[in-house]
């Protein structure tokens, strides 16, 4: 369990940074920029994550995602699992619609374009100002209050903007057959049904079952390890290899 201790410092360290890193997640601002000919932080941010994710996955969700830690702290008032089959939908649907507005912007707008990783950000702080206090306080409400009502990491599952950018690049990996970073069933037949994995999924994945099945393999997989450390018997751990199955196939 040494790892998940190390893992949710690291996510607790990253939360305590969210003032100061929340503009380069903004999608927002990726639109405002595109109507000024800027390319700015979030942009690059989020191009980094599709390209990283090709052979890491989500490890982003797990390991370094702010809102990750911030959910993960309301697993203490609700861990139950998020009726997410449809709820899956939600986030690709409006990402779509944002893609769709920030092509729109950058086409539409100045004809030459200029890169400013630090644009709207006070010296490269995002929350610098009682107006930028107002934004991070509403945001931090929208990661928090669906995982309180809805379960673990219900903003993950319902609306996050930078998940589909990984589980694209999860199943661009499985169309070229590309090695990648996954959880590997070692050997199924030593799994003895104690639900332990699925229990301690903070995506409240149906680990179990897909250890019967022989293969971890689902979008909503973030690499996070907890799986394997709370399996008794080993079975599960990490690999790497060509993606013959195509991670992120489900949704």
């Amino acid at each position: 369990m040494k790892r998940q201790k190390i893992r949710k410092g690291i996510l607790i360290m990253s939360l305590l940074f969210f003032p100061v890193t929340l503009y380069y997640f903004s999608p927002a601002l990726i639109i405002s920029a595109g109507l000024q000919g800027i390319i700015n932080g979030s942009f690059f941010v989020f191009m980094v994550q599709f390209v990283l994710s090709i052979p890491f996955g989500r490890v982003f969700c797990a390991w370094f995602c702010p809102a990750g830690a911030l959910q993960e702290c309301a697993f203490s008032v609700n861990d139950g699992r998020p009726g997410h089959r449809f709820g899956n939908v939600i986030k690709y649907v409006i990402w779509v619609i944002w893609l769709a507005g920030v092509i729109y912007c950058y086409f539409h707008g100045k004809e030459t374009l200029e890169a400013d990783f630090f644009f709207e950000t006070e010296h490269g702080i995002s929350v610098s100002s009682i107006q930028s206090y107002v934004i991070y306080y509403g945001i931090l409400c929208l990661i928090l209050i669906p995982a309180l009502l809805f379960g673990k990491r219900a903003f993950c599952h319902y609306f996050c903007w930078m998940a589909p950018f990984m589980a694209l690049g999860m199943k661009l990996r499985g169309i070229l057959h590309l090695p990648g970073l996954h959880i590997q069933v070692r050997d199924k037949a030593q799994c003895v049904s104690c639900g332990k994995c699925s229990k301690e999924c903070p995506m409240s994945l149906p680990v179990q079952e897909m250890v019967q099945a022989g293969h971890i393999g689902n979008a909503e997989c973030i690499q996070c390890g907890s799986c394997i450390d709370g399996c008794p018997h080993h079975i599960l751990g990490y690999g790497m290899r060509s993606q013959n199955h195509g991670d992120g196939e489900k949704t």
